[in-house]
C-alpha cells in the first residue's frame, strides 16, 4: 500500500512539474498553495515569493480589485470552466511585463476542504498568428478589389467594341453583364468565406474523421454527437449563404413587399414557439400584445425580422435570462419591441449597427456575418417602417420597430 501511495505521489509530481502548461492550486481564499515549474518560469517567480499569496499577484494591478469579486462568486458556485470567456485576459510577470493568457479552472475537494486548480497558457503566439491572418485577409480583399476594378475596365472596353459589332451585340452584352455580376459576387464571397466559413468547415472535417473512428468501435452515441455537430455547421453555412443572397436581392431591387392581413398575436406566438429550441439553459421568451390584433404587413419579411432579432437576443444573452417581446397596435400604427438582458452594444458602435458587414467590437468572438441587422433594416424600410436601438453595456439591448400605414411606399 505504501508503495502504491508513493507511486501515486511520484506520478503526480511528474505530471505536475513535467507539464508544458502553467498549473497552480489555490485554497478557498484563492491563496496559492502550489505552482508547477512551468508556471514559475512563465511568470519569473521563485516559489517562495508567490506561495501563500493571492492569485491576484499574477495579474495586472488594474484588474486585481475586480477579480477579487469574481473569485468570491466562483467560490460560491464552483464549476469547471474557461475563465473570462470572451474577454482578453493578461498575466503580469515578476518584472512587471504583461502577456496574454488563457485560464481554465477546475474545483475539487480533498479531506473536507475545497481547492481550485488552474491551468494557465501563454497565448502570445496564437494572438500574433490571428493578427497575421487578419492582415492576410485584408491583403486578399484588397487584391480582389483591384482585380474587380481591372475587370470592370475590361468590361468597358468590350462594351465599346460591342457597339461596333451589331450582329453579336446582344449576345456579348449578356455575357459581359454576367461576368460583371460574377466578379462582384466573387469579391464579396471571398471576403465572407475567409472570415466565416473556416470554423464550420473545420468542425465538419474533424467530425467526419471522428465518425469514421467511432464507427470502427461501434460507439453510436459519439457518432450521433458528431453528426449533430455536422448538421449544426451545415445549417450555419446555409444561414450565411442565405444572408448573402438576401443582400444581393435587396441591392438589385428584387424584393417585393406583399401585404397580407393577419393576426399579429397568433403569428408571433408561433414564431416564439419555433425559436424555443434555440434557448439556452433556463432562458425564456415572454410576449405581450396590446391593442387590436389584425394588422396588414408582409408576413414573410416580418418573419425574417423577428427570427433574426430573437435569435440575436438568445445568442447574446446569458443563461437564466428573459427576452421580452412587446407589440402595440393602435390607429394603423404597430410598435414592436424586442428586449434582452445581454451584453449590450458599445455606444460608439450603435450608429453603424445596420451597416453591411458591420459587427460590434464586443461580439467579434461570436460567429456571425454582420449582414443580419443590415437585412432587417432594409426589410423594415421596404415596409415603410423605422427601426431604432437602445442599449447599455452589460445591461441589455432593445430594438424598437414602428410600422405606420401612412408611410408605406406605393
Amino acid at each position: 500500500m505504501k508503495d502504491f501511495e508513493a507511486s501515486k505521489e511520484i506520478g503526480f509530481d511528474a505530471l505536475f512539474n513535467g507539464a508544458s502548461i502553467g498549473i497552480i492550486i489555490t485554497d478557498e481564499e484563492s491563496r496559492i498553495l502550489q505552482a508547477n515549474s512551468f508556471l514559475l518560469k512563465l511568470f519569473g517567480y521563485p516559489p517562495e515569493e508567490i506561495i501563500g499569496r493571492h492569485v491576484e499577484v499574477l495579474m495586472p494591478s488594474r484588474f486585481r480589485e475586480k477579480h477579487v469579486h469574481h473569485r468570491t462568486d466562483y467560490q460560491q458556485h464552483p464549476r469547471s470552466r474557461v475563465m473570462g470567456a470572451g474577454l482578453n485576459l493578461f498575466g503580469t510577470r515578476r518584472d512587471g511585463t504583461e502577456f496574454p493568457v488563457e485560464v481554465s479552472l477546475g474545483p475539487y475537494t480533498s479531506e473536507g476542504r475545497r481547492y481550485v486548480i488552474a491551468f494557465v497558457s501563454d497565448i502570445t503566439n496564437r494572438i500574433a498568428a490571428e493578427d497575421d491572418l487578419k492582415k492576410l485577409n485584408a491583403e486578399l480583399e484588397e487584391k480582389v478589389t483591384e482585380r474587380t476594378s481591372s475587370l470592370n475596365q475590361i468590361v468597358l472596353q468590350l462594351e465599346e467594341q460591342m457597339r461596333e459589332i451589331e450582329a453579336k451585340d446582344q449576345e456579348l452584352r449578356i455575357a459581359l453583364d454576367k461576368e460583371k455580376q460574377l466578379n462582384e459576387l466573387k469579391s464579396r464571397f471571398v471576403s465572407l468565406a475567409s472570415h466565416e466559413f473556416r470554423t464550420p468547415l473545420s468542425a465538419i472535417l474533424s467530425s467526419t474523421f471522428l465518425i469514421s473512428k467511432y464507427a470502427q468501435n461501434g460507439d453510436l452515441q459519439q457518432q450521433e454527437k458528431h453528426l449533430k455537430k455536422i448538421s449544426t455547421s451545415v445549417n450555419l453555412l446555409t444561414d450565411i449563404l442565405n444572408d448573402f443572397l438576401s443582400v444581393g436581392k435587396i441591392e438589385e431591387g428584387r424584393v417585393e413587399v406583399r401585404y397580407v392581413v393577419f393576426n399579429i398575436c397568433d403569428y408571433l406566438k408561433n414564431i416564439v414557439e419555433e425559436m424555443n429550441s434555440l434557448l439556452k439553459h433556463k432562458q425564456e421568451v415572454r410576449y405581450v400584445h396590446e391593442g387590436e390584433q389584425e394588422i396588414e404587413l408582409d408576413p414573410s419579411l416580418l418573419r425574417h425580422i423577428m427570427t433574426n432579432l430573437i435569435s440575436n437576443a438568445i445568442k447574446f444573452s446569458p443563461e437564466e435570462s428573459s427576452i421580452h417581446i412587446d407589440t402595440k397596435y393602435e390607429s394603423g400604427s404597430l410598435v414592436l419591441k424586442v428586449k434582452d438582458h445581454g451584453m449590450g452594444i458599445p455606444p460608439e458602435d450603435q450608429p453603424q449597427l445596420f451597416g453591411r458587414f458591420f459587427r460590434a467590437a464586443n461580439v467579434t468572438y461570436i460567429q456571425g456575418t454582420g449582414l443580419g441587422l443590415h437585412i432587417i433594416g432594409k426589410y423594415v424600410e421596404l415596409m415603410g417602417g423605422n427601426i431604432t436601438v437602445e442599449s447599455e453595456l452589460n445591461k441589455g439591448t432593445t430594438f424598437i420597430i414602428v410600422f405606420n400605414s401612412e408611410n408605406r411606399a406605393g
